[in-house]
């Protein structure tokens, strides 16, 4: 998605800071301890949040959550550069800040933005401590995305995904729609251990990839707080197939197999690249309003 070469984005809510050390395979999720990753491929499934991990288990606030340095001054210019990550995301999270916002009061539903970190290999949140190895997660008690910039690099070498502009900024995307499920409520609907293609995990995901869809519909359309353009241009049919193809690569199936165990349906928890397609098609064609999954005889 390219963003308005003269735009300026107006959000506090990205930072980045923290780091250091090596590339890990552990987490601490709450009180629960630390929850191994057995499988790199596994851990690596874009759109894994801390409660992705572990569906509908209690997570405490920590102690030791870093803050990082506040992201200010980027142009539109220097997020459509495909090597400045940092201001992509910035823009990123000023168009979704100004999409939700917009769309939740006129749902008459109360809302205030998530924060977004960038982080180096290691950081310690309000989840407790996690690595690169989880991939981008969104951490309820702190209502905070946090992102490795050197995922989406991993997205492409390591997975053979596309890549893109739009790639990228669906990844954020997907993120801030289990931040929208957060103040909503839907998030308690994850029930701890569901699994499988019709579970209520994977039905959280799906939504959160079709809350996704209807941002890259809408961002567009959504003008700035001035009443000026918006920070946005409409997306080309090719940055929407980079989206889709991102989709495609973090099915639950497609990832499965990349492992050498061949697809496990009952063990999914974020769906197939066909589900995670269609739910994020499902939200670009018909907005949030589409993107009931779990009323849905089936995802």
């Amino acid at each position: 998605m390219t963003f308005r070469g003269d735009a300026g984005f107006d959000t506090s809510a990205v930072s980045t800071g923290g780091g250091g050390g090596g590339r890990g395979g552990a987490i601490a999720v709450g009180g629960g301890g630390i929850v191994t990753l057995l499988l790199v491929i596994a851990s690596m499934i874009f759109g894994v949040d801390l409660t992705g991990l572990a569906p509908g288990d209690p997570i405490s606030p920590q102690s030791q959550q870093q803050q990082g340095e506040e992201v200010t001054g980027c142009t539109g210019e220097q997020a459509n550069d495909p090597a400045n990550v940092t201001c992509r995301m910035e823009g990123g999270a000023d168009s979704m800040s100004r999409f939700w916002t917009e769309t939740a009061s006129a749902a008459g539903v109360e809302y205030q933005d998530p924060t977004v970190q960038l982080f180096d290999r290691q950081v310690q949140t309000g989840c407790g401590g996690a690595t690169s190895a989880v991939g981008p997660f969104y951490c309820p008690p702190d209502q905070r995305i946090y992102l490795d910039e050197t995922f989406f690099a991993d997205m492409r070498d390591r997975f053979g995904a596309e890549g893109g502009n739009l790639a990228e900024l669906y990844v954020l995307a997907h993120e801030w729609g289990h931040h929208v499920q957060n103040i909503t409520g839907q998030l308690q609907n994850v029930q701890q251990g569901d699994t499988g293609p019709q579970s209520s995990a994977v039905r959280s995901e799906l939504q959160a990839d079709c809350y996704a869809g209807a941002w890259i519909a809408g961002a567009s359309q959504v003008r700035d707080d001035d009443g000026g353009a918006p920070v946005l241009i409409e997306p080309t049919r090719e940055e929407i197939a980079q989206a889709m193809d991102a989709a495609s690569t973090i099915g639950d199936d497609r990832l499965q197999e990349m492992g050498g165990g061949g697809s496990n349906p009952e063990s999914w928890t974020h769906g197939s690249s066909e589900q995670r397609m269609r739910w994020l098609e499902n939200g670009m064609e018909g907005g949030v309003g589409a993107c009931d999954t779990w009323t849905a005889p089936e995802v």
